[in-house]
């Protein structure tokens, strides 16, 4: 499994005719279920450091397929090689891993031709080329970097609280508030409202005071907070807490 190149469609469970709007939701379906935040606080380095390899994978593949000429670039690989080139379901969460970072380090070429990209981006620049969606901050510089697996979840982020945080300003504290008491409500108990009430204000005064994006605020959350609000999140898109 060693040269296994990754089944991106298989990772997010989609269809390899899937639309642009079915890969969206079907990231926002993974991201949740897979995102190491959601771990317990007793959790092991071991569980955390798994969480984090599938977050990754996950990432890749919407970064991937999100995009229309990385994915045109990915589809003809896809289309020339057989099955037994990729990653399936028997395969490893360790060498699904390796075959996704392999995939960046070798044939992210593919992706600055399909950009127009005459240059790689450097550390912690973006590459915007073409603008859409999953175009995320790259990890690691070069052409060869992964995307910042956090930065991708951040492009469906309010998307998914969404109506529960409202577009209102500049009364983001005020609407911060209401809307975290909101994603407590989801859960159905008055414990996770007065934390979700706590958490929104949290995101409201932050944004209010640097008028930052909801996504980059919640990274800055303890991390109590953020495994509440991505538990209610996966309550709503997914039907449960687990």
């Amino acid at each position: 499994m060693a040269s296994s190149l990754p089944q991106y469609y298989s990772i997010l469970n989609v269809n390899p005719k899937a639309t642009a709007d079915e890969i969206r939701q079907a990231y926002k379906r993974e991201s949740l279920k897979t995102h190491p935040d959601r771990l317990p606080g007793n959790a092991t380095p071991q569980e955390r450091r798994r969480a984090t390899e599938r977050f990754q994978i996950v990432s890749d593949a919407y970064y991937v397929l999100s995009d229309p000429s990385r994915r045109a670039e990915y589809d003809a690989l896809f289309n020339s090689r057989p099955s037994s080139a990729f990653t399936d379901d028997t395969s490893s969460e360790f060498e699904q891993e390796q075959a996704s970072g392999n995939f960046f380090e070798n044939f992210a070429q593919f992706f600055q031709n399909a950009t127009g990209s005459g240059s790689a981006p450097g550390p912690g620049t973006s590459e915007k080329a073409d603008a859409g969606p999953g175009a995320a901050p790259r990890r690691g510089g070069g052409m060869g970097g992964r995307p910042d697996a956090h930065g991708v979840f951040g492009d469906v982020f309010e998307e998914m609280l969404a109506p529960e945080v409202a577009h209102v300003r500049p009364w983001w504290s005020w609407v911060g508030g209401a809307s975290g008491a909101a994603i407590g409500y989801i859960v159905a108990n008055v414990p996770g409202a007065v934390a979700g009430g706590f958490a929104g204000n949290r995101l409201g005064a932050i944004r209010d005071a640097k008028g930052r994006a909801v996504g980059e605020v919640f990274r800055e959350l303890g991390a109590g907070q953020k495994a509440e609000i991505l538990k209610a999140l996966a309550f709503k898109v997914l039907g449960s807490m687990s």
